[in-house]
């Protein structure tokens, strides 16, 4: 299934717009471009609200017929069972994740106790746990973590754009990680040098204008027949003023959301 999420409205929700968007326009906004999943990645005031609101954030969702899923960062289990309980609440059946947070930087075999303590709990309630490729954390501990535990509950969101930041190569990565993945970060990026000729310069790009191996993560991943769910993020500049910003990121998000929806025709 192909799905947006909050990092494909970040302009439109940050406090640099005069009128951010709420939690429910951006899923009215879903909704009305034909997208069923939506992804509530890293937006904090989700872990701040009431019983009352997340319900309201889950009967909306289903009124408007969009799936949920969620994502954080870290693995403190405190941390997850919190998540798995918003999960429950909002009947998400995903939660993405990342081994650091503001506050955590476990090594690896802190991060494998963690997760064997509650793995068994999101198993119990049909929730996945996808650990999101970034540069931080190495791909290969990633896929050892996942590979040690054992469980299909937990596996990979692939994000091959994070990885260059710490020189690792998308395809790579692309490889190394296809047989455990269980969500997609689909964006493209652009890595090239910065102007003056002095250092470098990482930044979205619309979906098949970069520098993203899109055909090779299709047939690797194979997202659609392993059904797997592929979200749309973008990392777009501020764009010098939030009208166009806004503007410019509702065009990346209606042009991606045609790509995607191209390969699977």
């Amino acid at each position: 299934m192909i799905g947006l999420s909050t990092y494909a409205y970040f302009w439109q929700w940050s406090d640099q717009v005069p009128e951010p968007l709420s939690l429910t326009g951006m899923l009215a906004d879903t909704a009305a471009q034909g997208v069923e999943l939506f992804q509530i990645c890293d937006y904090p005031p989700l872990e701040s609200m009431t019983d009352a609101e997340l319900d309201e954030v889950r009967d909306e969702a289903r009124r408007l017929g969009v799936r949920l899923e969620l994502g954080t960062r870290g693995l403190r289990p405190e941390h997850l069972r919190r998540y798995l309980e918003l999960a429950g609440r909002l009947d998400a059946s995903l939660v993405r994740s990342m081994l650091y947070s503001a506050d955590s930087r476990p090594t690896p075999d802190e991060a494998e106790a963690y997760l064997r303590e509650v793995v068994p709990e999101y198993a119990a309630a049909g929730v996945t746990i996808a650990l999101e490729t970034y540069e931080q954390v190495p791909t290969r501990v990633l896929v050892d973590l996942v590979d040690r535990v054992g469980d299909e509950h937990l596996g990979i969101c692939l994000d091959p754009a994070n990885v260059v930041a710490a020189l690792e190569l998308p395809g790579d990565v692309i490889e190394l990680t296809a047989p455990h993945v269980k969500n997609v970060h689909v964006k493209d990026f652009a890595f090239t040098r910065s102007a003056g000729w002095v250092g470098f310069a990482l930044t979205g790009a619309r979906l098949g204008t970069g520098q993203l191996d899109r055909a090779h993560e299709v047939r690797a991943v194979r997202a659609a027949e392993r059904g797997i769910n592929e979200v749309v993020e973008h990392w777009l500049p501020w764009q010098g003023d939030a009208a166009t910003t806004c503007a410019v990121e509702r065009e990346w998000t209606a042009h991606n959301l045609d790509y995607l929806r191209s390969e699977r025709t």
